[in-house]
C-alpha cells in the first residue's frame, strides 16, 4: 500500500547501529527525532563547526533543508560539496544555485591526487611499509578498490578540511558533519549508518537515518525542494563516477544524457586503452571473479544495495 502524506512510516527490522527498532513516526515526528540527534551532538561534543555534507542528490537537498538553521554559529559553518574531478558539471552546479538561493556559504573541496593519476598507477603511496615504493592502485577500480577511491578523492579533502579548521586540536575540538546516510536507502547503509559516529575530530551525524524513502518524498513535496536533474536522469547525484559500483552500460547512459563535454571516466578509459599507456586492471566497467568488501562512505558515490557483478582481480 503507497504511503500517503501524513501516515506513519518505519524502516523494517533493526538497524545494525541503531539502539532500537526505529518505532512507526509521522514526518513531523522524523523531523523532531532528527533535531534531537543533532541537539544530542551539539550537547556530547565540543563542537567549533558546522558543515552539511552535500553530494548534490536528492536526497542531500532534503539534508541541507533541514539542517539550514544549524549552520550559523561560526564563520567555518558551511555548505561542504566534494569536487572529486570526475563528476558530471550539472550536479556542482545545482550545489552551487542551491547554496547560493538559500544564502548559504559553499565550500568546495578538491582531492589532492586526482582519478586520472589513481588510474594510471601514478599515485605512490605515502605512509606505511610500502611508502615510496608501490601505488596505491592501478586500473579502473571495481567494488574493492571503492575504499580507495573514497578515501583518495573523498575522505582527504574531508580530513584535510577538517585540520585545516581545528589544527592538531581533534580532542578538545570537533568539526561537526552532517550527512545523508539513511537505514532504508540500501542494505548496505541499514548494516553501516549511525546517528553519531564520532572519528577522531570529526563527528559524523546522520540526522535522516530512521528517515524512510516515503517520508523524503513527501518532505521534498511539502517543501519544494529543488531536485537535480541529473539524478532525475540517472538515479545517482553523478558527482563521482569512478565506476567502482557501475552498472554495465552505465557511461553508455551518462553519455546519452551528457554527451559534452565526455565524463572524465569515459577519457581516462580510452586513454588507458591506447597502445603504449599504462594498462589498467580492468576496462571500466569490466566482470570478474571474487565478491567485494566495499568501505562505507558518507556520501555521494552510487552505491547499489548489491554489486551489479563480483569485484575484478587486482
Amino acid at each position: 500500500m503507497p504511503m500517503l502524506p501524513g501516515m506513519p512510516d518505519a524502516v523494517a527490522g533493526r538497524p545494525a547501529k541503531a539502539s532500537a527498532r526505529p518505532p512507526l513516526r509521522t514526518l513531523d515526528q522524523a523531523i523532531a527525532r532528527s533535531h534531537d540527534i543533532i541537539a544530542q551532538a551539539l550537547d556530547r561534543y565540543p563542537i567549533v563547526a558546522r558543515q552539511a555534507l552535500v553530494s548534490g542528490g536528492n536526497d542531500s537537498m532534503v539534508l541541507l533543508h533541514l539542517v539550514r538553521p544549524y549552520l550559523d554559529s561560526s564563520h567555518h559553518d558551511a555548505v561542504v560539496h566534494v569536487n572529486t574531478g570526475i563528476g558530471i558539471d550539472d550536479t556542482r552546479q545545482h550545489v552551487r544555485d542551491t547554496a547560493a538561493a538559500w544564502n548559504l556559504p559553499l565550500r568546495e573541496l578538491h582531492p589532492r591526487d586526482s582519478y586520472e593519476d589513481l588510474v594510471l598507477g601514478q599515485v605512490i603511496a605515502r605512509t606505511g611499509p610500502n611508502a615510496g615504493i608501490r601505488a596505491v592502485w592501478k586500473g579502473f577500480p571495481g567494488p574493492a578498490g571503492h575504499s580507495v577511491m573514497y578515501r583518495r578523492l573523498k575522505n582527504e579533502p574531508l580530513q584535510r578540511n577538517r585540520a585545516a579548521i581545528i589544527g592538531t586540536h581533534g580532542r578538545s575540538q570537533k568539526v561537526l558533519y552532517l550527512a545523508g546516510m539513511r537505514w532504508d536507502e540500501s542494505d548496505r547503509r541499514f548494516r553501516t549508518a549511525a546517528e553519531i559516529d564520532p572519528d577522531g575530530g570529526i563527528i559524523w551525524c546522520s540526522p535522516l537515518a530512521h528517515w524512510t524513502n516515503a517520508q523524503m518524498r513527501e518532505y521534498r513535496d511539502r517543501h519544494l525542494i529543488p531536485r537535480n536533474p541529473v539524478a532525475e536522469h540517472l538515479h545517482m547525484s553523478g558527482e563521482c563516477l569512478c565506476g567502482a559500483y557501475a552498472k554495465p552500460g552505465e557511461l553508455d547512459e551518462i553519455a546519452f544524457f551528457y554527451p559534452r563535454p565526455p565524463t572524465p571516466s569515459a577519457a581516462w578509459k580510452s586513454r588507458s586503452s591506447r597502445p603504449g599507456s599504462r594498462p589498467a586492471s580492468g576496462a571500466w566497467p569490466h566482470p570478474a571473479a571474487t565478491s567485494p568488501s566495499p568501505a562505507a562512505s558518507p556520501d555521494g558515490c552510487a552505491l547499489p544495495a548489491r554489486p551489479p557483478w563480483p569485484d575484478r582481480p587486482t
